[in-house]
């Protein structure tokens, strides 16, 4: 068997951000409990929305809902804050501080997606001469998050990002 079958191997599937934004968890406003952004009622069973389609912010906890639909999104930067969801500004749920960050999802699909990356010693991105998509989530992750010597740490905030979930 050759050495590199034995690594764990990851291929760039050249998602952008923008395809985690049909559902995003997020802190409710009211009771600080999960809620979820999703497509408004008239978008409901299509498949990933507009980038711009109406959302609403639901929480199942306390009843809250909340409509959007300004037609603009404020998608996260600063990786020294807490990130919040690009409509109703709400701090996303799956997230955890580092010492040199945040490490933060939008949804269960994105934080897979950063997790089987960060895990593989055998990263594959994106041929130069392909045309087509360039800055996919991988590639944009923060250059700490990229490197081997902060794997450790990085799935260890993943972790504690799951067992953020099984404690609501």
């Amino acid at each position: 068997m050759s050495p590199i079958s034995t690594r764990h191997r990851f291929r760039d599937p050249r998602s952008t951000k923008y395809d985690f934004l049909a559902s995003v968890l997020v802190r409710c406003p009211s009771c600080d409990k999960v809620a979820r952004v999703v497509a408004g009622p008239e978008l409901a069973g299509v498949g990933d929305p507009d980038l711009f389609a109406p959302r609403r912010l639901v929480c199942r906890n306390c009843g809250t809902a909340r409509e959007w639909s300004r037609g603009y999104v404020a998608l996260h930067w600063d990786p020294h804050e807490s990130a919040t969801d690009p409509y109703f500004g709400a701090r996303l749920w799956l997230q955890a501080e580092t010492r040199h960050g945040w490490v933060w999802a939008y949804n269960l699909e994105h934080l897979d997606l950063i997790k089987r990356f960060v895990q593989a010693s055998l990263r594959e991105g994106i041929p130069w001469h392909n045309h087509g998509r360039k800055m996919t989530v991988v590639a944009r992750l923060p250059a700490w998050m990229q490197q081997a010597k902060n794997r450790d740490e990085v799935l260890r905030a993943i972790a504690r990002i799951h067992a953020s979930l099984l404690r609501t």
